[in-house]
């Protein structure tokens, strides 16, 4: 992994400088199995300003490996560990100030799957779930950059999922077919607020509450940590367009949403629209 800074639109005329890992936010999603051993190399680009490191919630070891990774611009650093446990886990950079790094996009997420690996399914979706604290007003037009005094007021401008409004709508909406299982790999890099994980018009078939191997079945909503993340899958029943949200719903207005278009064959059984009927005595 590569730590970049980039300047990019978080929301419609708000650019922002984001730190990041690889280039995007949320940074790619790590996958291994248990049992496997890990290296991993973090570089620092000479163009970032400050050092960076990272902490694994999937690795047993001093800091996750941020205490071995903090990196000053153009060093590299590199570690290896054992996946010991099975789950789904968030990664940041753990450089002071942390919530300063987090804040600015640098996270992302591991999935340590069973030796096995994991049952099988038509769709898999990866979305994370981040607030960015601006100066200024919000919605403040141009190129922007962190807000100390918001951060520590834990005072939003913008929460979205994978690192701007609108960033899985319309074109780059999430997409599947009746009949077809999804999974999502679900996570909140934060660095402060929850989320309220649901899917509008849909219920979570099975979900792996904090990644745990244990599932829980029929959920219309699950609660999500900031540093934590969660695995549910679903069964689509019916065509049509669904939103993904944070069911903060005030959220909404701050971007906290993506959309799933199913396509396929209307499914009456399932639902339907009656048109209405006039009343007679």
């Amino acid at each position: 992994l590569e730590t970049t800074q980039i300047t990019a639109l978080l929301a419609d005329g708000v650019a922002y400088n984001f730190w990041t890992f690889n280039g995007t936010v949320p940074g790619p999603m790590l996958r291994v199995r248990q049992g496997d051993t890990v290296e991993l190399t973090l570089r620092n680009s000479p163009s970032m300003p400050v050092t960076h490191s990272i902490n694994l919630h999937a690795v047993n070891g001093p800091g996750g490996g941020s205490v071995d990774t903090q990196v000053a611009p153009g060093e590299v650093s590199t570690i290896r560990f054992e996946a010991l446990h099975p789950g789904v886990y968030v990664y940041h950079c753990m450089t002071p100030m942390v919530g300063q790094h987090v804040a600015n996009g640098m996270y992302g997420m591991i999935v340590v799957e069973p030796p096995e690996g994991l049952p099988p399914v038509d769709r898999e979706f990866y979305l994370m779930q981040g607030e960015f604290y601006l100066q200024g007003d919000r919605g403040q037009t141009g190129v922007r950059d962190l807000s100390l005094e918001k951060l520590f007021d834990e005072n939003p401008d913008y929460v979205v999922f994978n690192g701007s409004v609108g960033s899985l709508t319309g074109g780059q909406a999430l997409r599947a077919k009746v009949g077809e299982t999804i999974r999502f790999f679900f996570g909140v890099g934060g660095p402060n607020k929850d989320s309220a994980f649901h899917v509008v018009g849909e219920g979570f078939d099975r979900v792996h509450p904090e990644g745990a191997s244990e599932a829980l079945t029929n959920v219309q909503t699950t609660l999500v940590p900031p540093g934590g993340a969660t695995m549910a899958e679903m069964k689509l029943s019916a065509p049509g367009h669904y939103m993904v949200e944070d069911h903060h719903v005030t959220r909404l207005e701050k971007g906290a949403m993506a959309h799933l278009e199913v396509e396929g064959d209307a499914n009456p059984q399932i639902f339907e629209h009656l048109d209405n009927v006039a009343s007679t005595q």
